[in-house]
């Protein structure tokens, strides 16, 4: 197991069967959701493949300095672009926290070295083609806990804090 690092964060939005995503884009539009990710990643790098920012319908995100996983040899106006996981983690090891934001390679790759996990875990499952890795949740132990329903998509979800035991 690779070592867990402290600073390292995952944040992400994972339905009952793990699904984060289909052609490249989210399963579900939660509007309160996107308003929790800003108001937790505001201030802190974010990391993630250029997959995922080529996704967002803006980028950079703003007020946070946007860290790009690439093994093309490219620039994104306003990013730092890394090579490698490594590389990623050594741009951020002065920092108090870093949230991890995908895609699917990048959670795996980073889901043994997280110390924490921002959960919305949806109540319901999606065909997609882009999983989270599958979480035990007996190896975290949970920090926060809020239930919510949503008329609009007919399921439940709960936004998860979970610290690695």
């Amino acid at each position: 197991m690779e070592k867990v690092l402290n600073n390292i964060s995952i944040i992400v939005a994972v339905a009952k069967n793990f699904a984060i995503g289909k052609d490249n884009d989210l399963l579900f539009y939660l509007p309160n959701d996107l308003k929790r990710f800003k108001q937790i990643t505001t201030g802190y790098p974010v990391i993630m493949g250029r997959n995922t920012l080529l996704s967002l319908p803006k980028w950079p995100l703003p007020n946070r300095t946007n860290i790009v996983i690439t093994d093309k040899d490219e620039t994104f106006e306003g990013c730092v672009v890394v090579n490698s996981i490594e590389a990623a983690v050594e741009a951020v090891k002065d920092e108090k926290e870093a949230f991890v934001m995908g895609g699917g390679m990048i959670y795996r790759q980073f889901f043994e070295r997280a110390k924490k996990l921002y959960l919305t875990y949806v109540d319901k499952e999606f065909d997609a083609d882009t999983f989270f890795p599958e979480i035990d949740f007996k190896e975290w132990d949970e920090e926060y806990r809020e239930d919510h329903e949503d008329e609009k998509n007919k399921f439940k979800y709960s936004y998860l804090n979970l610290v690695r035991k």
